[in-house]
């Protein structure tokens, strides 16, 4: 079966809405720190309703969770792309796919950074 790219614009973007959900449900119920990172958005997103954050904090958190899991399902699509290429071990594949793990990093930094900014003064 062959790609036919769809040309109209309403069934076009309906079909990529339709591949980015799916796409979303297979990053969410198959890659384990993207479980993690999923949950522990929902567990957030729980904490902020018990606090009664502002809007402004939650435009901060709702920003830190979306990123986080943004740069996570990059993350992984940089992985299974350098393994489906080289599916051994090679220095240059692995320096790519640390590359990749540390912007994970900053952008989880990032998030813990605005999760304590909002919720320490809660707790103080």
């Amino acid at each position: 079966m062959e790609f036919q790219k769809d040309n109209s614009f309403i069934t076009g973007r309906l079909k990529s809405l339709t591949f980015a959900c799916q796409g979303a449900i297979k990053l969410i119920t198959t890659e384990h720190s993207v479980m993690v990172q999923f949950s522990l958005g929902i567990i957030m997103t729980i904490v902020g309703f018990y606090f009664g954050i502002s809007k402004t904090e939650w435009l901060f958190q709702t920003m830190a969770i979306g990123l986080v899991l943004s740069v996570e399902g990059l993350n992984t699509a940089v992985e299974k792309i350098a393994d489906f290429i080289h599916p051994n071990y090679h220095e240059k594949i692995g320096f790519i796919k640390d590359i990749a793990a540390g912007a994970v990093f900053f952008a989880a930094l990032t998030a813990i950074v605005i999760g304590l900014t909002i919720y320490i003064p809660y707790f103080i």
